[in-house]
């Protein structure tokens, strides 16, 4: 892609807005210890990505609890731990905008790129109004309308159909290998945030990385 062609930016979440990852973290502990499984990063690890009701199913194998708690009980430790979650969420402030990325969205808005926000969390609208960013978003991916989650390419070309441009004038920003997969599927411009991602068009080291000028100079290599 060149950068001339480059018209719009669809940006994940999680770890590239902000980062929302401690508060599922913390909630989950939460239910760990009730359910009485101790909590370890590699359980941590494990649940990254993984649905709601997956995640608790393996707290409660993590634990040799997988047989204790009838279908209604585990519905009602997920609700749980959701409402936990969203009362973390209502701490979110300005502040915990990622380095960087408030001045990139300030730049794009000024030079008249358009704006989508390419996220797998139903919270994610909540999550840009208590970071007073939704005014920048032109389009918002409704997960629920979706069939298939990343990989699948689908968020990233209804995130291109939600501001009315092509894939091959849209670049997405991601923090995850999956992510990574699914923006080069729907054929946009792929920009990975951390240097570990494998298979991104452009690699910038965090959020901080992240300007124009830095993405032409990558594309111009």
């Amino acid at each position: 892609m060149k950068f001339e062609d480059l018209k719009g930016f669809a940006f994940d979440l999680d770890g590239v807005i902000a980062d929302t990852a401690r508060f599922h973290g913390q909630a989950w502990s939460d239910v760990a210890k009730e359910v009485g499984t101790e909590w370890t990063p590699k359980l941590a690890a494990d649940l990254k990505g993984v649905s709601r009701m997956d995640s608790l199913e393996l707290i409660l194998k993590a634990g040799g609890h997988e047989n204790d708690y009838s279908q209604a009980e585990k519905e009602a430790l997920a609700a749980e731990k959701n409402n936990n979650y969203l009362k973390l969420v209502d701490t979110l402030t300005p502040a915990d905008i990622l380095p960087g990325i408030k001045d990139f969205l300030d730049e794009l808005k000024a030079k008249n790129y358009k704006i989508a926000l390419a996220s797998a969390s139903k919270n994610a609208p909540k999550i840009l109004k208590q970071l007073q960013l939704t005014d920048y978003f032109e389009g918002i991916v409704n997960p629920a309308d979706l069939k298939k989650g990343k990989p699948d390419p689908e968020i990233y070309l209804e995130a291109a159909k939600s501001i009315g441009l092509k894939p091959d004038q849209v670049a997405g920003i991601e923090d995850a290998q999956a992510g990574i997969a699914s923006i080069n599927a729907a054929g946009e411009l792929s920009i990975g945030i951390g240097e570990s991602l494998k298979n991104a068009d452009i690699k910038f080291a965090d959020t901080s990385e992240l300007t124009l000028a830095a993405i032409k100079a990558a594309l111009t290599k």
